[in-house]
This record gives C-alpha cells, sequence and structure tokens, in this order.
C-alpha cells in the first residue's frame, strides 16, 4: 500500500448488548482496543456503521468501522465505506472470529476465500473481490466444534477458562491490525501468523 493512502478496519460482529460478550464479536473488540490506542472515537454513524478516523503519521487517514447490520449483512456497510471514501479493495482490513482456528491463534492474509464464514463471505460478494485483507481471529475448541452447534457456539460468551485467552488474544490483534496499517500485510503476517 502506498503510503498516505487511506485505510480502513472493519471489525466483524453482531450489533446491540445481546451480543456484546458472544465469540461472534471479536471483530468489535479489536477495533475497540485499536481506537483506544490511536486515540479515535468511533462514534459516528456512516454507512450504517458506527465509524471514527483520523490521520496517523506517515500511515495516513486510518478509519475505523463496525457495521450496525447483522454479521451477514456486514459487506453492505463495507461497499459504502469503500465507495464513499474512494478506497480500493486492498487498503480495507476485515477483522473476525475464526471457529477452525484454535483459541487465541492469529492469521493475517492480504485475500483469499471466506472459508465459510458469512460476515466475510457478504464483505467479499458487496466488494465483488478476494482482494480484501482479513485477520482471522480463533476461538475454536480442541475437537472442533460440531456443525449443529457451532451457531450456538459461536453466539455464547467465552467460558470462564477461555476469557484470559480472548482478552490477550485480542491486544495481540489490535497490534496486528497497526502494523498492517503502517507496514502492509507482509510485514503483520510475518510478525503475527502462528503455526
Amino acid at each position: 500500500m502506498d503510503g498516505g493512502a487511506a485505510r480502513l478496519v472493519l471489525g466483524l460482529g453482531n450489533p446491540g448488548p445481546k451480543y456484546a460478550d458472544t465469540r461472534h464479536n471479536l471483530g468489535f473488540r479489536v477495533v475497540d482496543a485499536l481506537a483506544g490506542r490511536l486515540g479515535i472515537a468511533v462514534d459516528r454513524t456512516e454507512c450504517n456503521a458506527l465509524i471514527g478516523g483520523r490521520r496517523i503519521g506517515d500511515a495516513g487517514e486510518v478509519l475505523l468501522a463496525k457495521p450496525l447490520t447483522y454479521m451477514n449483512r456486514s459487506g453492505h456497510a463495507a461497499r459504502c465505506l469503500v465507495e464513499r471514501r474512494g478506497l480500493e479493495p486492498p487498503a480495507v482490513l476485515v477483522v473476525y472470529d475464526e471457529v477452525s482456528l484454535p483459541l487465541g491463534r492469529l492469521r493475517l492474509r492480504p485475500s483469499g476465500s471466506p472459508g465459510g464464514h458469512r460476515g466475510m463471505e457478504s464483505v467479499i460478494a458487496s466488494l465483488r473481490t478476494e482482494d480484501v485483507a482479513r485477520l482471522r481471529l480463533g476461538i475454536g475448541p480442541e475437537g472442533g466444534v460440531p456443525g449443529e452447534e457451532m451457531l450456538d457456539f459461536v453466539l455464547e460468551p467465552f467460558a470462564r477458562d477461555e476469557r484470559e485467552a480472548a482478552a490477550e488474544m485480542v491486544e495481540r490483534a489490535a497490534d496486528a491490525c497497526r502494523v498492517w496499517i503502517e507496514q502492509g500485510s507482509q510485514a503483520a503476517m510475518n510478525r503475527f501468523n502462528q503455526g
């Protein structure tokens, strides 16, 4: 990415207090952590999302957003923000939970398929390209989750013995987002992708 070009970090989740502490809302938590570090208030409504932004040194304009739609309609906010702000899809980083990764594992990629994640499917369909960076946050338990139990699992809060690992992952993910903003995908992948 060119130095000084605008970048968007889009955290995925479901709106409202009912979902605030669920596994499916990790994308929102990462955006909140990153906002705190960068001194950005994510409190304006634009494109059916809560957004905030400011210039960050040589990184240029940084926008943070949390769609106000449910997860599987996240692409509407992504497309509106990309079009309204004149962004190219590679200048977008989507942050979301991933049940196929073990709890605590991070995986950043500059592009690719949605891997069955409904929120990422919506973003890719709305932007009409797979060339969108994504940071997946592992929430999977050992042994995986049976398909019929998946929805219940992702919409539950973390178990007591998972909370510390989840909180640490959110902090590392915010670090990864900052490296992506300042240095790009390859640098973030080198530092934060594990195993």
